[in-house]
């Protein structure tokens, strides 16, 4: 090899550029090795030179001097979830910091790969050692090459998709996946794989069909019917997701959805329009099953589980229902070889439980789960993924059938920092972190989270209230209650005279594109306590009611964009006015 080749590789490493962006990623890496072209690690000086620094936290240059220490301790390699986004924020870190303590506390040394400072992962006193580094399949590998000395594996489950998307590309190279196998992982990412396989346990799953061009989804939209659901696989959050209404809207997704996975089939579901959806969080060791929490997302399908309320225990599921979705959580995790979390998504429409999805990694419900039902479930999945059996590590596999009192998750948008966004909830994810409301009733519960999200519901006042068409039969129990409670209710026309028709009073408000005074002059006089409205169905958004929510984010004035949510809303209202809202402590809901 001649010299000025190697020096070039060096001189490119020096600059930052990635063995894959010199040429074929897999053989730049064996040419390094053979000429020793490797990275050193440096010490964050964190004490600012003022007196040595011990901390143990690296980042990779290629110089000569290496200021890495490697012990003889069985160690762990835990890759985190790098850059906090949209879809994957701060609740997989905090399911990272859980399994480095439980770890600890069997004596291995846990090294931590992430490149976030903005977590409490890459505190440089969380781990043993960090490694502030990309999440990047070289350098995951450096590191593996670096800490290969009683390195027992490399956990991918706490770091969302990122590091899920290493686990198949590492164990290509020879490295330990601790957990469910990367095999299993792309068993439960195939959609094709994972559709054989509900038919195999009997889980129905809705129809569904996988394309990679605008002809083949067309062929399968046209057999399932709309509307369909249709996003691209291996995202996270629900990137590009979309509920398709017609052949049109489906070309212009197409386009779309090839640009942000141009490597991967789109999938086409048959959209279950008015079902109820729910989560399961649970942990498999491969022989038993511990079933952390079913979540009834409080929005009704075709709203992103994470931009979703959701609610522990289930309130409207009948026992026979909660236990049959038990039943399918035990079956599909068994037969995927889950060793550690595994989160499994379920619609129920008719009597029928629909399998969505399962993700065979920490979800972001993780930690709302684990303080609902006062289970560490990334703790204990950490330790059953090193080879340690559940039944040695709880005694109760259904903690949620014990609590009595209700949690509930709220989410958290960031619409006030982004003018002129629709915040309406869809099947892509919007919302940028959670809250939780706990108390001995549903009604206190959600009031609460309410609070906490920074949306708190009016005790009385006016409401707005404009729905769509569809929406309009189901919006009449809601609409009497609030009348019932004595809020004055504003409306536009076509609301207006359902709800007069229907015997419910109120006042009718002109359009804004009828001139004033309308419902925007409305909410600018701060005459306008609470809002309620549903988004008509299509790609339009520039509507009125675009423009009413958009001004309701800016206004602070608390709205609210589903039927479901809505109803959430007037019976917790009902019931906190004639209450004091009580605080207690988490320890006091569990008798500790």
């Amino acid at each position: 090899m001649n010299d000025k080749i190697v020096e070039k590789i060096r001189e490119r490493k020096r600059l930052g550029f990635l063995d894959k962006q010199l040429g074929d990623e897999d053989k730049i890496r064996e040419l390094r090795k053979k000429f020793n072209l490797k990275p050193s690690y440096k010490m964050v000086d964190t004490c600012a030179a003022e007196f040595d620094a011990e901390t143990p936290y690296y980042y990779s240059t290629y110089e000569t001097e290496d200021e890495i220490e490697v012990s003889d301790r069985k160690k762990v390699i835990i890759l985190g979830s790098g850059p906090i986004r949209i879809g994957q924020g701060i609740e997989f870190d905090c399911c990272t910091v859980h399994a480095v303590f439980a770890l600890k506390e069997v004596g291995i040394e846990t090294i931590i790969i992430n490149n976030n400072p903005e977590t409490v992962s890459t505190d440089f006193d969380i781990s043993d050692k960090l490694y502030f580094e990309p999440l990047t399949l070289e350098d995951v590998l450096n590191v593996v090459d670096e800490e290969s000395k009683n390195l027992l594996g490399v956990m991918v489950q706490f770091g969302g998709q990122t590091a899920i998307n290493l686990a198949m590309p590492l164990k290509e190279h020879g490295v330990r996946i601790l957990g469910t196998r990367p095999e299993d992982i792309d068993l439960a990412e195939n959609r094709d794989h994972f559709g054989r396989m509900l038919d195999k346990l009997g889980m129905p799953s809705a129809e569904w069909g996988t394309g990679y061009s605008f002809k083949e989804a067309k062929d399968i939209a046209a057999k399932i019917g709309y509307p369909v659901l249709v996003r691209p696989s291996y995202v996270l959050g629900g990137r590009a997701m979309e509920i398709v209404q017609d052949e049109t809207e489906l070309e212009e997704y197409m386009r779309e959805a090839v640009r942000v996975s141009p490597k991967h089939p789109v999938l086409i579901d048959k959209f279950l329009q008015d079902a109820i959806e729910i989560d399961v969080d649970a942990v498999c060791d491969g022989e038993t099953v511990l079933i952390g929490a079913i979540m009834e997302h409080i929005e009704e399908a075709g709203v992103h589980s994470g931009d979703s309320a959701c609610v522990i225990p289930p309130q409207t599921l009948d026992e026979g229902t909660v236990n049959r979705v038990i039943e399918y959580t035990k079956r599909l995790a068994l037969e995927l070889n889950i060793r550690g979390l595994v989160n499994i998504q379920y619609a129920i429409k008719d009597g029928t439980i629909y399998t969505l999805e399962a993700n065979p990694r920490a979800s972001r419900t993780v930690p709302f789960v684990s303080k609902a039902v006062g289970i560490p479930l990334a703790k204990i999945a950490s330790k059953v993924m090193i080879g340690m059996k559940i039944k040695s590590l709880v005694d109760d596999l259904e903690p949620m059938k014990k609590i009595r009192h209700v949690a509930v998750k709220e989410v958290v948008f960031p619409f006030i920092k982004l003018p002129g966004v629709d915040p309406v909830l869809a099947p892509e994810m919007k919302s940028t972190g959670e809250v939780m409301g706990i108390d001995l009733d549903f009604a206190m519960a959600y009031y609460k989270a309410q609070i906490a999200a920074g949306n708190e519901l009016p005790l009385g006042g006016t409401l707005f209230l404009s729905v769509k068409k569809k929406d309009k039969p189901e919006i009449l129990e809601v609409a009497r209650k609030f009348s019932d409670l004595g809020f004055e209710i504003v409306s536009t026309s076509g609301t207006s005279d359902y709800l007069s028709d229907n015997g419910i009073p109120n006042r009718k408000i002109l359009k804004i594109s009828e001139g004033s005074p309308n419902i925007l002059d409305l909410m600018r006089e701060r005459q306008i306590d609470l809002i309620i409205n549903t988004p008509t169905v299509g790609r339009n958004p520039k509507r009125d009611g675009y423009r009413i929510r958009c001004s309701a984010v800016e206004l602070n004035i608390p709205y609210i964009t589903t039927v479901a949510g809505a109803l959430a809303a007037v019976n917790a209202i009902q019931k906190v006015r004639d209450r004091e809202i009580e605080v207690r402590s988490w320890n006091e809901y569990f008798g500790r």
